[in-house]
C-alpha cells in the first residue's frame, strides 16, 4: 500500500514552487488543471472545461485557487484543499478580471505548460505588462527530483509493469493481431495495479520500425521481431517499459546483431548515469554505441524523457539538454534501431539516480524472448 500524501506535503511542494520562482526571477507561479496541479495540490478536476481554474503561488502569499464556482466543493475535496485560499467566480465574470489583482505588482510569472492559450492569452490582454515563461523552462527541477515516497510508487509502477510482461511472454502471438496482444497487456497492467493504462505499442514486423506504431489489425507471424512498449499509471505514478521478443526460435542474424548492440548502449547509458553529469551525456552515450555499430542513422529519438506524475514529462535525454543528474531524478533509458519496412528494437528501463550512480526500477530480462 503506496503511503499516502497529506496536505502538508502538498504545502511543501506549493512554498517550494513559490520560493523557487523567486531563485529564478518569476514573481510566481500559475498552474491549470494538469500534471503540476495534481502535483502541487492533489486536485484533478473531474472535466476539463473552457472555466478557468487556476493556482496562484507566490512567496509570502496564501496559495490562491481561482475556481469557478460549480467545481469549487470538488476543489475543496482535494488533498491540499486545506492550506488554499478559494477565489470563486460564476459565469458571467470575467475570470481574467478576478484574477488580475491576486498577481501584484510584479509582472513576470512561470504558467504551467499545459495551460489552454484560451486562458494564456486572456490573462495577457487583462494584466498590462504581463510576462510568462512555460513552467519547463523557468523551473526545469521543479517535479524532476522525486522524494522518497514518489521513488516507492515509481518503484512500485515498474514492479507491475514488470509483472506484466513476465505473463505477456505466455501469451500467443503468432496468428493473433497486434490489438489483441495490445488488449492482453492492458489487462495485465491493470491485474498488477495500474488504475490507468497510457499505451500499449505493439510493432510486429515492420510495424516496429515505428517507434509510436500504435497496435493495429496486423497479424502477428512466425519470424516476426516485435517492439513492446507499454505503461501507465499505478498510486498516480508512472510506468514505461520496453522490450523486444521475437515469434518463434530462428532469428535473423542481422536481428540478433541489431537487439545485442541496443543491448549494449542501453546498458552503457545506465552506467553513465551518476549525479553531476549531464542529460545530454546519457544520449551522447547511447548514441556513440549505435553508431560506432553502423547503425546511428537509424536511431531517430532521444534516448530518454523523465516520468513521474506523467509518463512522459521532462527533463529528456537528449544532445543539448544541459542539466545535470542529482539524486532522485527519475526517466527512462531507451535506445533503438529502426529499419523501415523490416523491424525495430527497443529496451527501455526506468532509472532513479542515486548517490553514486543509478538504480533500475525494471529488472526483466534484456536477452531477446522468444515466444510463440
Amino acid at each position: 500500500m503506496a503511503v499516502q500524501f497529506t496536505a502538508e506535503d502538498y504545502a511543501g511542494r506549493m512554498r517550494r514552487a513559490a520560493a523557487e520562482a523567486v531563485q529564478a526571477g518569476y514573481a510566481g507561479v500559475l498552474v491549470t488543471p494538469g500534471p503540476d496541479l495534481v502535483w502541487l495540490t492533489g486536485y484533478q478536476p473531474t472535466a476539463l472545461t473552457e472555466r478557468m481554474t487556476m493556482l496562484i503561488l507566490r512567496e509570502g502569499e496564501p496559495p490562491r485557487l481561482v475556481v469557478p464556482k460549480l467545481e469549487e466543493p470538488d476543489a475543496q475535496a482535494a488533498t491540499g484543499a486545506p492550506v488554499l485560499e478559494f477565489v470563486p467566480w460564476t459565469d458571467g465574470i470575467d475570470p481574467y478580471t478576478v484574477t488580475r489583482p491576486l498577481l501584484g505588482p510584479q509582472t513576470a510569472y512561470a504558467v504551467a505548460d499545459s495551460a489552454w492559450a484560451l486562458h494564456v492569452l486572456g490573462l495577457l490582454r487583462t494584466v498590462s505588462g504581463l510576462r510568462l515563461t512555460p513552467l519547463t523552462d523557468a523551473l526545469p527541477m521543479l517535479r524532476a527530483v522525486k522524494d522518497p515516497h514518489e521513488l516507492d510508487r515509481l518503484a512500485a509502477a515498474g514492479a507491475g509493469a514488470d509483472a506484466a510482461y513476465g505473463q505477456i511472454l505466455g501469451v500467443a502471438f503468432a496468428g493473433r493481431k497486434e490489438t489483441e496482444v495490445a488488449a492482453d497487456l492492458a489487462a495485465l497492467l491493470r491485474e498488477h495495479g495500474h488504475e490507468q493504462v497510457d499505451f500499449t505499442v505493439v510493432g510486429s514486423g515492420p510495424n516496429g520500425a515505428n517507434p509510436h506504431h500504435e497496435a493495429g489489425d496486423r497479424t502477428i507471424a512466425t519470424g516476426d521481431t516485435v517492439v513492446l512498449d507499454f505503461g501507465g499509471l499505478r498510486d498516480g505514478y508512472g510506468s514505461d517499459t520496453t522490450r523486444t521478443v521475437h515469434v518463434g526460435p530462428d532469428v535473423d542474424d542481422e536481428v540478433r546483431r541489431v537487439h545485442d548492440l541496443v543491448r549494449t548502449a542501453q546498458q552503457t547509458a545506465f552506467e553513465a548515469v551518476r549525479p553531476g553529469v549531464t542529460c545530454q551525456d546519457i544520449d551522447r552515450a547511447a548514441r556513440k554505441v549505435i553508431t560506432d555499430g553502423g547503425y546511428g542513422e537509424y536511431f531517430i529519438h532521444r534516448t530518454g524523457h523523465g516520468i513521474g506524475v506523467t509518463t512522459h514529462e521532462p527533463p529528456y535525454m537528449i544532445e543539448g539538454e544541459r542539466l545535470p543528474l542529482v539524486p532522485g531524478m527519475c526517466f527512462s533509458i531507451e535506445p533503438g534501431v529502426y529499419l523501415p519496412g523490416r523491424f525495430g528494437v527497443r529496451i527501455e528501463d526506468i532509472v532513479t539516480v542515486t548517490e553514486d550512480g543509478g538504480r533500475r526500477l525494471n529488472n526483466t530480462s534484456h536477452d531477446m524472448a522468444i515466444v510463440a
